[in-house]
């Protein structure tokens, strides 16, 4: 149980940090997944684009997308998602609940913050136009899929991704080196990708890049997306048909199925 005393007393520190400290490096984090995503959507449209190819290109996406969590780990970075664990901390009465929530709150926002960042400079860099216009088509049909959503399906698709993303950080964290925990985080990550399941902060590139790009005619064109899908790709329709299931998902999945299953696994073997 030596990464789950570690997982506490790394909620500890988080919540300890000041204010300032924790914007900067939740905005850093949503950067670093922004360029996870826009460079996993880079690698592999032209597969994702064809049915026969789609599987294949959803392990590339996955296969890139790993870096993203890698940079949070490794240079330094809050990501509101890893921060789920933080329940362990408050269960372990080393953190409020106020502390907890108060730190996820900055740590969103900051996280916002760095993805939007990314999905302008995407669409104001003109890379869009790759394959005449492909890969804009493609950034504009995924986050049509993604705002098409019901409830449901986002609330659990949102669960087994931050499942999966807290395991990587739990298993991270029992790693020894870089290696070990570039390596850990890799293969896990990968398994979220391909298995398209949804993140919220990924969510918060993923959605505006679309919304910004489905201002071009030529990428709209590209997309092949129906108008009255196209219709509901909006601001509204990104925060309550998707970052709100989504990020509720993963709370659930990251601070319950991870978190508090492992400490429960702790304390039941510690009764006499």
């Amino acid at each position: 149980m030596e990464i789950l005393e570690y997982t506490s007393n790394t909620g500890l520190i988080k919540t300890q940090r000041k204010t300032l400290s924790v914007l900067i490096l939740s905005f850093l984090g949503g950067v670093y997944i922004a360029f996870a995503s826009e460079g996993s959507t880079m690698a592999a449209y032209n597969l994702l684009a064809n049915a026969d190819t789609y599987g294949l290109g959803k392990v590339l996406a996955g296969a890139v997308f790993g870096t993203g969590l890698m940079l949070v780990v490794l240079a330094g970075g809050e990501l509101f998602t890893g921060n789920a664990l933080v329940i362990v901390s408050v269960l372990d009465r080393k953190v409020t609940v106020r502390a907890m929530l108060l730190n996820w709150l900055l740590v969103y926002i900051g996280n916002f913050v760095g993805s939007l960042c990314i999905a302008m400079m995407m669409w104001r860099s003109g890379l869009f136009n790759s394959s005449g216009g492909l890969l804009g088509g493609m950034t504009i049909k995924i986050a049509s899929y993604k705002t098409t959503l019901p409830f449901h399906s986002a609330f659990f698709l949102g669960i087994m991704c931050n499942w999966l993303v807290c395991l990587a950080v739990w298993v991270s964290y029992g790693a020894a080196d870089i290696a070990g925990k570039a390596l850990t985080i890799f293969f896990i990550i990968c398994l979220f990708v391909t298995s398209g399941f949804e993140h919220s902060i990924a969510n918060m590139y993923y959605i505006p890049a679309g919304i910004f790009a489905k201002q071009n005619p030529q990428w709209l064109a590209m997309s092949q997306v129906p108008a009255d899908q196209i219709a509901n790709l909006n601001w509204f329709n990104f925060f309550v048909r998707n970052l709100i299931p989504v990020t509720l998902g993963n709370i659930a999945g990251g601070s319950v199925m991870v978190g508090a299953l492992y400490w429960l696994s702790r304390e039941f073997q510690n009764k006499k």
